[in-house]
């Protein structure tokens, strides 16, 4: 209650000291902009899912070029995540965001399956299931 008392003198004061001169026209308040919609926080386990997101779009590209040809599985897990979670499309944006920046960086590095490459997809793979199982034993199921 003190906090809007001080506010409320304050803005009087300001409105006093601001008083048009004698003849002049007293000039218009601007219009009030409109509340910026509220949205909901992100959920307590945003970043796991947003790392999730990237990895599956990371996986649904290497895996199809190394041959695996199961890309079109990581695209459909991915499409299930954003049914879950995409609720907005501000979410829905971002978790697309995170899938389609995994799926490019790994374009643009890898033209061919190598070596390093399937090492690449088994630390993915790893790091995906680590991920998915923390998710789901901290925050449901």
């Amino acid at each position: 209650m003190i906090r809007l008392t001080i506010v409320v003198s304050v803005a009087a004061l300001l409105a006093i000291g601001s008083a048009p001169a004698a003849g002049t026209k007293p000039a218009q308040a601007p219009a009030a902009a409109p509340a910026p919609p509220t949205q909901e926080p992100p959920p307590p386990y945003e970043p796991q899912l947003l790392r999730l997101a990237e990895l599956t779009g990371a996986l649904a590209y290497l895996r199809d070029l190394c041959g695996a040809g199961d890309g079109s599985q990581f695209r459909s897990k991915m499409e299930k995540l954003l049914a879950a979670e995409g609720l907005s499309d501000s979410r829905r944006d971002l978790l697309a965001g995170a899938y389609n920046r995994g799926f490019r960086d790994y374009e643009t590095t890898y033209r061919t399956c190598t070596p390093v490459a399937d090492k690449v997809i088994a630390k993915l793979l790893g790091e995906t299931a680590r991920l998915a199982a923390e998710v789901t034993g901290r925050f449901g199921s």
